[in-house]
């Protein structure tokens, strides 16, 4: 049975004729945020049971972000800002298409809010509950803001289902820094979801690439970083073994998302 001509404002569950109950509304959706990014490297060949073959081959290099965001569709959010803020931890891997190019692609995201969980899972970002901390810069030169100068140090870590994922300690040189990871790579994402009726049968699963305009980005400043992924229970990331740092950077970013597309090559 289908439900059909039944006059439904909602973009997302639940469903209701006025559509204000809906856990996300429709694109476009504003994001802006403090970030802390650590790009890794890894041996290549730990990321083959997390890289779909028709993706591409992954490089051996990526990325952990951690972002304190703040969004919102209409603007209505900011003024209740429980519906605007949230904190969450990023792991991407740097993929070469078959076509050269390179791209980012997420194995794992852990924020501590619904609304985001929901929004990343339409844009293929695989997001699960976790608790993210990381340190603050703020305007301010007092030894409790983290001014951004030579000598500053920043600090996060992750925690799932009571345990501590993944933790970093960071220090800024007062250099400029880079974008990394997803600041510089285009990012493809797998979007699907199981039939219940068909339980025995996988997801159908696409990609996608999300649609990303009025990008926004302040300095990014340089930093030295420790990197440690933990073992876990049920989480895999340790696969991935003792990760080497690359190279840190922190600062603001603002994006829009409209939407998003099928990759067909």
């Amino acid at each position: 049975m289908t439900i059909a001509h039944w006059q439904v404002s909602s973009f997302t569950a639940p469903y209701t004729t006025a559509g204000n109950s809906a856990l996300v509304t429709a694109p476009p959706w504003f994001y802006a945020g403090w970030l802390l990014n650590i790009s890794f490297a890894y041996a290549p060949v730990l990321a083959r049971g997390w890289v779909p073959p028709q993706l591409g081959e992954a490089t051996g290099i990526g990325c952990v972000h951690f972002a304190d965001w703040q969004a919102c569709s209409d603007g209505r959010e900011l003024l209740d800002p429980v519906y605007a803020q949230y904190k969450e931890t990023i792991v991407v891997l740097q993929v070469r298409r078959p076509n050269g190019t390179l791209v980012s692609f997420c194995p794992g995201i852990w924020v501590d809010q619904d609304i985001s969980m929901l929004r990343g899972l339409l844009q293929g970002w695989p997001k699960k509950f976790g608790s993210t901390w990381l340190t603050r810069s703020l305007p301010l030169q007092h030894p409790a803001a983290a001014f951004l100068q030579q000598g500053s140090k920043l600090g996060a870590s992750l925690s799932c289902k009571e345990r501590r994922l993944i933790q970093v300690t960071a220090t800024l040189t007062g250099q400029p820094g880079e974008p990394l990871g997803f600041l510089s790579d285009p990012s493809l994402g797998l979007v699907g979801w199981p039939d219940l009726t068909k339980p025995n049968e996988p997801a159908n699963l696409q990609l996608i690439r999300p649609l990303i305009a009025d990008k926004v980005q302040s300095q990014w400043h340089q930093a030295t970083a420790k990197l440690s992924f933990l073992e876990h229970p049920y989480e895999e990331l340790s696969v991935l073994g003792a990760p080497t740092v690359l190279n840190a950077s922190a600062g603001w970013l603002g994006i829009t998302v409209q939407g998003a597309v099928h990759v067909t090559d």
